[in-house]
């Protein structure tokens, strides 16, 4: 079966600096994959590259299509979401404003908008909730939510999730993880970047290690989670 995404030798730089070296991975449809490694071994620059916010040379298909030919709009057209670190909300606009604009590129088609609206809203009652209220005054956990709320506003088919858990209490990781996990079983493809190792492989089906911009290791997210390597690096203690 062909993958849904095939990166192979993906080579992104900053100027003469080279942030991402040769980097190849795959995800089938219906995958959990999660990429991690610590601050600084690129695992941000392969998600912007990958949705086209960097220039990379290598090469990207997803579903069977040269994505080094398209532009950002026309992946996120073609099915690809970016929920950044940053979460990148419209502060000032209210939760259902930010939710609309997820919807931006169906804009036109208001039936699609209200269906997206509603299963957002049964995905995510606290935002039902906090519907009238500003972005910036959500809590951090209520604006990953949201984040993640608005990419799924435009029916992705491949979501990438940038460092989800950061800066929130275990609990609320704990709580958006299980989310993501259920993204999956709603058939949504997930590609997730993310520092707190041990509970992104704990819903991944595979994972790889990015150290220094190379990936170093990949298997099974269950096999990662029993390699002693990972086990010294990754979990037993400052991540």
């Amino acid at each position: 079966m062909s993958a849904m995404l095939e990166i192979t030798d993906l080579h992104v730089a900053y100027g003469k600096v080279e942030a991402v070296r040769g980097v190849s991975l795959s995800l089938q449809r219906g995958q959990i994959v999660t990429v991690i490694g610590p601050n600084g071994a690129g695992k941000t620059t392969l998600l912007a590259a990958t949705i086209g916010l960097l220039p990379s040379r290598g090469r990207l298909i997803f579903e069977g299509q040269d994505l080094l030919k398209l532009d950002v709009e026309a992946r996120v057209e073609h099915g690809f979401c970016l929920v950044p670190e940053t979460r990148e909300l419209f502060g000032e606009l209210t939760v259902y404003d930010n939710l609309v604009l997820g919807a931006y590129p169906r804009r036109s088609d208001r039936a699609f908008v209200a269906r997206a609206l509603d299963e957002t809203y049964g995905r995510f009652p606290r935002l039902a909730e906090r519907r009238a209220q500003r972005a910036d005054t959500l809590s951090g956990g209520e604006r990953q939510m949201l984040a993640l709320g608005r990419a799924l506003m435009s029916a992705p088919r491949l979501l990438m999730l940038d460092e989800p858990s950061l800066g929130l209490a275990p609990l609320i990781v704990r709580d958006i993880l299980r989310i993501v996990a259920g993204l999956r079983d709603a058939g949504v493809s997930i590609l997730l970047v993310e520092q707190n190792a041990k509970a992104a492989l704990e819903i991944a089906d595979y994972g790889y290690v990015l150290e220094t911009g190379e990936i170093v290791l990949d298997g099974e997210a269950a096999s990662l989670l029993g390699d002693a390597r990972v086990q010294a690096t990754y979990l037993g203690g400052g991540h």
